[in-house]
């Protein structure tokens, strides 16, 4: 045998997982066959800014990101707890009045907060698990007759959160989410969401541009074909996107859905805030927009500000589209707004279905799967699928000697 190992894919659950089965003892080998660690985790240097390939954000309450990281080592930093809100009168900020409670008289006062809907929104944050069902995220909404400007700002906020502008995802997995969001207030590290991954893979042994043709069983273990050789391994973990495992496995690619994020450089800050902005009328694409460099000025250089406007893929939108819609948002001119970079990410998230059952992540004959498709659309659910995934394998590889 080569290694005890092999993990295919450096993304946030293989490296989770390969970080456990170090830390058990096992010789382990990361496989990856792009030019960096991350998946779909990654920073890019762009003319002096800090562009996520996609808008992504770090919650710091997710247990796993807490029991995996070292936190403080990111020096995160957070976005403001509310959400600013652009409609025809005017722009609203909506904050957590256990932080501000100066504001619980004015917010109060607005339409997104009636009593009547605040009241359904409890009912259905409390509905037993059971009664949630097989229902997606409209129906469940449905349900507790949420209606009204609470519900739009609910649904184009989610739509933001889970790449699904239609409601179509587990009510059950968007509310799991929605908890972490009112447990932590989600954050950026200073040098970039490419930070995490790069934490996770320190002193690993991963090897870049490593495309893996072909994984067979055999007695006794898999033969993982890369790089025109074979290597030779007790258990295999295939880590990668739901898109890829057919051409490995030959099971059917999982759906994925998309998200796309245009970059954009303003020389003055079209705003001072540091909340996600978003329209519930939905006047144009864009479901979430913030100036990043008013939380983390590490992501912009000095004197330029950062803008990011993300829109689902299924929401047709050109450039001027987008433009058209940020200026409403922020209530200033677009034109002179430099577009750094347009991030096309058609497999943003896996689908989280209704009814969907957490699979077994054994494939059978030293074959393992991880990943956030396993156990749920994000950062936690990349983290605990790695360390479940490696629990099976060194389960399965039991108490014997290693090739280490």
């Amino acid at each position: 045998m080569d290694t005890d190992v092999i993990v295919i894919g450096a993304g946030l659950a293989g490296l989770r997982a390969a970080r456990e089965l170090t830390a058990a003892g096992r010789s382990v080998v990361v496989l990856e066959a792009a030019d960096a660690v991350g998946g779909r985790l990654r920073t890019d240097r762009v003319d002096g800014f800090l562009v996520d390939r996609g808008f992504q954000i770090l919650n710091p309450a997710y247990t796993e990101v807490r029991a995996a990281l070292d936190v403080p080592a990111l020096k995160l930093r957070p976005f403001g707890r509310g959400v600013g809100v652009r409609d025809a009168a005017g722009l609203t900020v909506l904050v957590d009045p256990a932080r501000h409670p100066a504001a619980a008289g004015r917010l109060l006062r607005s339409p997104y907060l009636r009593p009547t809907q605040l009241a359904r929104l409890a009912a259905w944050a409390a509905l037993p698990w059971e009664r949630l069902g097989d229902q997606p995220l409209a129906a469940s909404f449905d349900r507790v007759r949420l209606g009204g400007p609470l519900r739009a700002l609910a649904e184009v906020f989610l739509a933001g959160v889970l790449a699904d502008s239609r409601g179509e995802t587990s009510a059950a997995f968007t509310r799991s989410l929605v908890g972490w969001f009112l447990r932590g207030t989600p954050a950026l590290p200073a040098d970039g969401m490419g930070a995490v991954p790069a934490q996770l893979a320190r002193g690993l042994d991963v090897r870049l541009r490593h495309h893996v043709d072909a994984v067979t069983r055999r007695a006794g273990g898999v033969e993982v074909a890369v790089a025109g050789r074979t290597l030779r391994t007790r258990a295999a973990i295939l880590a990668v996107a739901p898109a890829d495992l057919g051409a490995l496995t030959g099971r059917p690619a999982g759906p994925m859905r998309g998200l796309d994020t245009w970059w954009f450089a303003a020389d003055a800050p079209p705003s001072d805030l540091t909340y996600l902005l978003v329209d519930p009328e939905r006047r144009g694409p864009v479901v979430n927009t913030a100036v990043v460099s008013n939380v983390a000025p590490s992501y912009a250089p000095t004197g330029r500000h950062l803008v990011q406007c993300s829109v689902v893929r299924d929401t047709p939108a050109t450039e001027a589209d987008v433009r058209r819609h940020a200026a409403f948002l922020y209530g200033v001119p677009t034109a002179g707004w430099e577009l750094i970079v347009r991030h096309e990410i058609p497999h943003s998230l896996p689908v989280m279905a209704p009814g969907g059952r957490r699979p077994d992540p054994d494939l059978g004959g030293g074959l393992f799967l991880a990943g956030d498709h396993l156990e749920g659309a994000s950062i936690q659910g990349a983290l605990l699928s790695g360390r479940r995934t490696a629990a099976a394998v060194a389960a399965a590889l039991g108490e014997g000697e290693g090739t280490a």
